[in-house]
């Protein structure tokens, strides 16, 4: 993180050079406070964002493509702004990047999959609605780990998106590209999806906050599926206020028959403002359990820094007067649960199909996913080691005898977690997003993860920056390590107030190195164009190979 000489110093370039915003770091309040003080317009805060990202794209290959719409929908904030005709919505003129498994109609939604590459949704999914009806500004899609399978962040389409602090490394995922863009203030915040860890697993790899939020909270009509059990959306962000402000719009969608998971949240909770109460929380008497077995205790330099940065963490929780409860229960194996209940498997096959024979879904595209799948012609990217889990899913269903006994092992797990809280008084759980440091480009997978407690279970999840590894050569400021808060279901205000309180007790948020460079804003006639890096594809995962 810049010094304050340093920002001093790069506040004056940016002075010098007659910028009026800075997009860098920049929040929502911020952006809103420079917009509704005269200081810019919306247009010049779109092409800030578009000047960095035609800049800096290079250095992480997060960027799929751009909204060639993101102009004429800032100069109708601006035409807005000019009259002071109606009310601004939460996210007015908010510069917002979507997942590229997000369905847009003025975009292409290609899960990062050449075969989808001319796929055409003629429908906003609800939660991209609800974003513009908030004002955000769609500036694009980011990439992802093709078609949301793991968290190498990889595709066909989108090629290798590269970790901003470490180029040696994946920036974890499959929200790989949405992490790398925030981190880089590509946007203000970004949309995300999330399985098994994809929300989770990259914002601990480039020092965000997201959340994973309880099952049927958000409506996931409209996103590209694996499991109808897991699959949730969320928003990452640099800051926990940015996080509950997306949330709350996110969330606003309330029942949808299109996905009848969004029954489950209880009366009332539709309309919840999750930044009203963000700094009524304290950390002061709470209870808070740490998972014991999420951890990886044998020392080596991918594994240290993690638990360092646990330890820390943990050492000040209690100075802030939390008990800290280990649980030693040999329930919480990640690897196990993983191994015996992960259901996507089972469902993948019938999600993607039923997605794909959408009437809405228009464009040249396949049918089914064994035809998504077919060789030739070979338009996808399987990264080894999810050979057998693809070709398993492609011959599986619900039908399958072995689906039911999961279904009942999830239940099972679901109560016992329910009974950890209850027998300890717990308020949440704590552990490591990543037993180790986010993996090295080239990787057969995102190991060491620990996101399928939250994913089965249908909890909470808010993932907090505790801490960097040190510095090194490819890391100048570090390789950032997350900690995951999880919670009951549908306790998505008290963890967002934990996590603003933690926050606040010391920034541990550091710019990556490239990123801290000031970037002249250029005055742009249309939205540019950006072509994804496919050259940077890994040897180690081959196209068209299953």
């Amino acid at each position: 993180m810049p010094s304050l000489v340093g920002l001093l110093s790069l506040t004056a370039v940016v002075s010098a050079q007659g910028l009026s915003f800075d997009p860098r770091e920049a929040t929502i309040s911020s952006t809103h406070h420079s917009l509704y003080t005269g200081l810019t317009t919306c247009r010049e805060v779109v092409s800030s964002f578009l000047s960095r990202i035609e800049a800096l794209n290079n250095h992480t290959n997060a960027i799929i493509s751009l909204n060639p719409h993101a102009l004429a929908a800032a100069d109708a904030c601006d035409a807005q702004l000019q009259s002071n005709n109606g009310s601004f919505g939460a996210l007015f003129c908010i510069p917002t990047l979507l997942k590229d498994n997000y369905d847009t109609a003025e975009l292409p939604t290609t899960g990062g999959n050449l075969a989808l590459k001319n796929s055409r949704p003629s429908l906003d999914a609800p939660v991209v609605t609800a974003l513009k009806k908030a004002g955000a500004i769609i500036m694009g899609k980011a990439n992802l780990h093709e078609l949301a399978l793991e968290g190498l962040s990889v595709s066909s389409i989108g090629g290798q998106t590269i970790n901003p602090y470490d180029f040696t490394r994946t920036p974890g995922g499959s929200s790989g590209g949405t992490g790398a863009s925030i981190a880089a203030s590509f946007s203000v915040f970004g949309t995300g999806s999330d399985t098994v860890n994809s929300l989770r697993s990259p914002a601990s790899a480039s020092a965000l906050f997201s959340c994973r939020p309880t099952r049927g909270l958000i409506s996931r009509e409209g996103i590209i599926p694996i499991s109808y059990t897991q699959d949730v959306i969320g928003p990452i962000a640099r800051s926990v206020e940015d996080v509950a402000t997306a949330l709350t719009v996110m969330s606003s969608i309330g029942y949808d028959a299109a996905d009848n998971a969004t029954a489950l949240a209880p009366p009332g909770i539709q309309g919840t403002d999750y930044t009203t109460s963000l700094k009524q929380g304290s950390l002061k008497g709470l209870r808070i359990g740490l998972l014991e077995g999420f951890f990886n205790r044998t020392a080596s330099s991918e594994t240290t820094p993690v638990n360092q940065a646990m330890a820390n963490i943990t050492a000040k929780l209690r100075r802030a007067g939390v008990t800290i409860v280990p649980i030693t229960e040999s329930l919480y194996n990640a690897s196990t649960i993983s191994a015996q209940l992960d259901t996507q498997r089972y469902e993948y096959r019938q999600e993607m199909d039923a997605y794909l024979q959408r009437p809405s879904l228009k464009g040249q595209h396949p049918e089914t996913l064994k035809e998504l799948y077919a060789t030739p012609p070979g338009d996808f990217l399987v990264i080894p080691s999810q050979y057998e889990y693809v070709t398993t899913s492609l011959v599986s269903s619900t039908s399958n005898a072995t689906y039911a006994a999961v279904q009942a092992g999830i239940q099972n797990l679901t109560l016992a977690l329910r009974a950890t809280f209850a027998a300890n008084k717990l308020d949440a759980m704590i552990y490591p997003e990543q037993k180790n440091l986010v993996v090295p480009i080239g990787s057969a997978s995102q190991s060491g993860r620990n996101g399928i407690l939250a994913a089965l279970t249908g909890t909470p999840v808010v993932t907090i920056p505790i801490g960097f590894s040190p510095a090194s050569a490819t890391a100048p400021e570090g390789v950032p390590v997350g900690m995951e808060l999880l919670g009951l279901p549908f306790t998505e205000v008290m963890l967002l107030q934990v996590a603003y309180q933690i926050e606040a007790s010391g920034r541990v948020r550091k710019t990556p190195k490239f990123a801290q460079q000031v970037v002249e804003t250029k005055e742009y006639e249309a939205v540019p164009s950006v072509k994804p890096n496919t050259a940077n594809i890994p040897k180690e995962y081959p196209v068209g190979v299953l």
